[in-house]
């Protein structure tokens, strides 16, 4: 599975991860994907991974869950 948004194409961010004696490790921040299902529009939905600044932004509109 790849860590990256199907919107923006936002993906892992890497640095240092730096301990209280100021030795210094590789680490990576993961961003926080969702499986959301997306409204394309003219009827059409598609299940995507969506970072959630793109859902808090609006970017992408979220499809109408349908109820049984």
């Amino acid at each position: 599975m790849s860590k990256v948004c199907d919107c923006c194409g936002r993906g892992p961010a890497t640095g240092n991860q730096i301990s209280h004696s100021h030795r210094r490790t590789r680490r990576r921040w993961q961003i926080n994907l969702q499986n959301v299902r997306v409204d394309l529009g003219a009827g059409e939905t598609r299940k995507m991974k969506i970072c959630a600044h793109c859902l808090r932004s609006g970017k992408v509109k979220r499809a109408a869950t349908v109820s049984a």
